[in-house]
């Protein structure tokens, strides 16, 4: 696979490759917040120096050529970031994972970012699935996969755990789109 730019943009944001300088703009962006990362694989940071060590494994990941790759979004024209998107490539796949600011919710921004990075991955030759999924009682995150052009699949039982719920692993919806 080509390796992934290392910028994009789209109609409302700028992406580019994570990097460590990040972490206090992103901490303050979304990564500490307990709302925000209730979801997600991970629980809120509560230190910059945290987050700044998971972007080093990120700039670290890039570096090796085989991911996973990482973007900060940041609103286009501005320094202002907002959320971070990002994918990982395993046998013809590409698994997706994206966040975003709480104040941006709801505005079509993570499905811009999205469409485009799924389009791009999708046109690597030997990619020819891209997918993600999320948690069953965020729905709000299946509609920014669909709004990407994912079409949604069915509920993976039992599949993933969100540490800022609980220990048990949980249903989660699955949306892909395929070449």
């Amino acid at each position: 696979m080509n390796l992934p730019p290392e910028t994009f943009t789209t109609e409302r944001l700028y992406a580019r490759r994570a990097r460590v300088e990040d972490a206090p703009a992103s901490f303050q962006a979304y990564a500490s917040d307990p709302e925000v990362t209730r979801f997600l694989s991970w629980k809120p940071h509560e230190q910059v120096e945290t987050l700044a060590d998971f972007l080093r494994g990120m700039v670290a990941a890039w570096d090796s050529g085989k991911g996973p790759f990482t973007w900060t979004l940041l609103l286009r024209n501005t320094d202002d970031v907002v959320g971070s998107i990002g994918f990982t490539p395993t046998d013809g796949k590409a698994l997706f994972g994206y966040v975003l600011t709480k104040k941006l919710w709801g505005q079509g921004l993570v499905a811009e970012a999205l469409g485009w990075l799924v389009d791009w991955t999708l046109a690597q030759p030997e990619i020819f699935r891209a997918y993600a999924f999320c948690d069953a009682e965020n729905p709000a995150s299946a509609r920014v996969m669909e709004k990407a052009g994912m079409v949604r699949e069915g509920i993976l039982r039992r599949w993933h755990a969100c540490p800022t719920i609980g220990p048990d692993l949980r249903d989660c919806i699955i949306c892909a789109k395929t070449k």
